[in-house]
C-alpha cells in the first residue's frame, strides 16, 4: 500500500511546477528580448576553457545551427578576425592579469562561411580562488554588424560623390596631401564641353547619366593608381602619381580626351561632349588651392582657343585634339 503524500507535499509540489513555469517563462523573454537585441550573454570557465552561452545568439551570429558550434575557448579564438586577434586577446589578458578593471573590445568575428560580424565585447572576472587567481568571467557580445556596416556607408559618402561614387573635393584634399609627401605628381583639371546643352536639351536626368558614363570611360583609361574625383557638376580631377614630364602622360590624357569620342547612349537620345583640359605640375610645399587655380586657368585656355584639348600651365601652346565625331553636344 503506497505512502499518500501529505496536503503540504502536493502544496510544495504545486507550488515548485509554478515557478518552474515562471521561470521557464521568463526564460523565454529573456532569450527572445537578447536575440532581439543581438545579446549574447557568456560565462567562461578558466581552467577549463568552457563557455557556457545563456542564449543562443552566440552560435547563430556566426551562421552555426544550435549545438553544431562547441562552446568553448579555442573555438573562440579560432573564429576571431585575424587581424583582431592579437588585440583581444592582449585585452583580455590584461584584465585577468589585473590590469584592467574590465574586458571590453569591439573587433570582427568570422562566420561559418567566413562573413565578417562586428561585436562589442564586453566581460570581466567574477569568480577568484583564496590565491586570487580568476576562475570565471562572465560577459556579453552584442553584434554591432548592422551600426557598423552603417558607421563605415556614412564614411564612405562622407568621402565620396554620390552621383559618381568618385572621391569627393575633401578625399582629393586629403589624396592630394598623401601623394604629395611620395613624391612629384601631376594634377590635370578636367570641364566637359557643352555639357550644359546636354541638360537642357535632354534633361538633368539624361545629363546625370552622362556624367556616370563618362565616370565609367575614365576609370576605364586610367591605371588604378590614378586618382579620380568629381569637384561637382561637370568638374573633374586626376592626380597622377608621377611627373609631368613622365612618358606616361601624355598618352594617358590623350586616351581621356579621346574617349569622348563615342557618343553617349542615353534615354532621352544620344549626347556628344567635349573635354577642356588644364595640366599642372606639383612638387613638394605646392598648395592644393594654388595648384588648382594654375591648372584652372590652364585649362580656361583651352576653352578660348575653341574647347576639345588641353595644355600645360606654363607652356602657352595649347594641344588640342579633334573629337572624331563632333566638337561639341549633339542630339
Amino acid at each position: 500500500m503506497g505512502i499518500t503524500p501529505s496536503r503540504e507535499l502536493l502544496k510544495l509540489q504545486a507550488e515548485n511546477e509554478r515557478l518552474k513555469r515562471i521561470a521557464a517563462d521568463a526564460r523565454e523573454k529573456l532569450d527572445a528580448a537578447m536575440d532581439g537585441t543581438g545579446l549574447c550573454v557568456w560565462q567562461l570557465d578558466i581552467a577549463s576553457g568552457k563557455l557556457i552561452i545563456f542564449n543562443r545568439r552566440w552560435g547563430s551570429m556566426l551562421g552555426f545551427q544550435p549545438k553544431e558550434l562547441e562552446a568553448n575557448f579555442e573555438v573562440w579564438k579560432e573564429h576571431l578576425h585575424p587581424e583582431d586577434r592579437e588585440e583581444v586577446l592582449n585585452n583580455f589578458y590584461d584584465h585577468l592579469q589585473g590590469r584592467n578593471h574590465f574586458y571590453e573590445v569591439q573587433h570582427r568575428m568570422l562566420s561559418k562561411t567566413g562573413k565578417v560580424t562586428w561585436v562589442q565585447d564586453r566581460g570581466r572576472v567574477v569568480e577568484w580562488n583564496d590565491q586570487g587567481e580568476p576562475l570565471r568571467v562572465m560577459g556579453t557580445h552584442i553584434d554591432m554588424t548592422q551600426e557598423k556596416e552603417y558607421e563605415l556607408a556614412l564614411s564612405r559618402l562622407a568621402h565620396k560623390d554620390p552621383l559618381t561614387g568618385l572621391l569627393n573635393r575633401a578625399a582629393l584634399t586629403s589624396a592630394f596631401t598623401q601623394l604629395q609627401q611620395e613624391g612629384e605628381l601631376t594634377l590635370c583639371f578636367i570641364d566637359l564641353d557643352d555639357f550644359k546643352q546636354v541638360n537642357d536639351t535632354l534633361g538633368h536626368r539624361a545629363g546625370d547619366r552622362l556624367l556616370v558614363q563618362f565616370t565609367e570611360r575614365l576609370q576605364q583609361e586610367c591605371p588604378s593608381e590614378v586618382v579620380i574625383a568629381r569637384l561637382g557638376g561637370d568638374e573633374f580631377v586626376l592626380l597622377l602619381p608621377w611627373q609631368r614630364g613622365d612618358v606616361r602622360t601624355r598618352p594617358l590624357l590623350e586616351a581621356c580626351i579621346s574617349c569622348l569620342n563615342q557618343p553617349f547612349e542615353l534615354e532621352s537620345g544620344e549626347a556628344y561632349v567635349g573635354m577642356s583640359m588644364g595640366v599642372e605640375a606639383v612638387l613638394g610645399g605646392h598648395d592644393f588651392s594654388n595648384v588648382m587655380a594654375r591648372a584652372d586657368a590652364a585649362m580656361y585656355q583651352v576653352k578660348h582657343a575653341g574647347k576639345g584639348g588641353m595644355a600645360f600651365s606654363e607652356q602657352p601652346v595649347i594641344e588640342q585634339l579633334v573629337i572624331e565625331a563632333s566638337p561639341g553636344a549633339s542630339f
